[in-house]
């Protein structure tokens, strides 16, 4: 016959196990789009042209598509701003998470930005010829190479090679004022290091579940910022989510929190919203109409 003590024991793993299987599971919350994602009546629409760069002297032997918006309101006799965005088709996608075209559409003609003309580069393919559809199967061979790596290779790829080619067409203010870069996971990131590098041509970044993470050593970030003998004239958004990536390359959302804190404590003009989100645009898509008017707050073209 068993004892008491351990009768006993076994009530409390018994206890303890109807417990732990009566909580919550961990689910990723969701989060709905805002009204600005969305057309609205009497709204100009602006235009998107596809284009192929596959003559790269920076990342020699890539194809890929790159993407242009003009705003309806963009006149040739007066400067618009630049925005860029990584992974390009990502930010396009009419009923994806982050709908721009609609977006810019909708807080130009409030004014709650710039006329502003937007860039949506995809990553580089090793292939002689691009998929039929814009998208990640195949997974572009050079994404990591061109996003993850720190240095001023991919804004010099930018700034020599697709912005200059867009430069040919439209007119684009000089102001790096008039800059911002955008870019979700390595794009984030990416987003970040062309800023980082190239402060005199971009001066605003916006970061979605940024990889700021040991892919190619993305989190020495923190540690630069807190050490580097400069302050740099950067505004950042930076946005992830508590149901972010924790794999081999790092903790995501503490990542993340170690940039946001190393930019408060070099005083850097930063916000970062925290939510419940995973690793997808979710989140950065629901609070992007608001991010935009955070980053081109008191920015007026000259």
């Amino acid at each position: 016959m068993p004892s008491l003590k351990s009768i006993l024991g076994n009530l409390l793993v018994l206890s303890l196990a109807a417990i732990a299987f009566s909580q919550e599971p961990n689910v990723e919350k969701r989060y709905p789009l805002s009204t600005d994602s969305f057309p609205h009546k009497g709204v100009p629409q602006g235009t998107v042209t596809e284009h192929i760069w596959e003559q790269s002297t920076v990342y020699p032997g890539t194809i890929r598509r790159y993407y242009i918006y003009v705003p309806a309101q963009y006149k040739p006799e007066f400067p618009a701003a630049l925005m860029v965005f990584q992974d390009g088709h990502t930010y396009l996608k009419e009923d994806g998470d982050f709908r721009v075209p609609t977006v810019f559409d909708n807080l130009i003609a409030a004014k709650d930005i710039p006329v502003t003309i937007g860039v949506f580069v995809d990553p580089g393919h090793l292939n002689a010829d691009l998929p039929p559809e814009p998208g990640w199967r195949p997974r572009p061979a050079n994404r990591s190479v061109e996003y993850d790596t720190l240095s001023d290779t991919y804004a010099t790829f930018l700034l020599e090679e697709i912005i200059a080619a867009v430069r040919k067409d439209y007119n684009i203010t000089n102001d790096p004022e008039g800059h911002a870069i955008c870019g979700i996971s390595s794009g984030g990131i990416c987003a970040f290091t062309v800023a980082w590098e190239r402060p005199d041509q971009f001066r605003k970044v916006l970061s979605h579940i940024g990889s700021f993470t040991n892919i190619r050593g993305g989190h020495n970030y923190p540690a630069l910022i807190r050490k580097g003998s400069e302050k740099k004239p950067l505004r950042v958004f930076l946005q992830d989510g508590s149901n972010d990536l924790d794999n081999l390359h790092g903790n995501w959302p503490l990542g993340n929190k170690q940039m946001y804190a190393a930019l408060v404590f070099r005083e850097y003009d930063v916000e970062f919203v925290y939510g419940e989100g995973a690793h997808n645009g979710n989140h950065g898509g629901a609070i992007l109409p608001d991010s935009l008017r955070w980053l081109w707050r008191d920015y007026k073209l000259p």
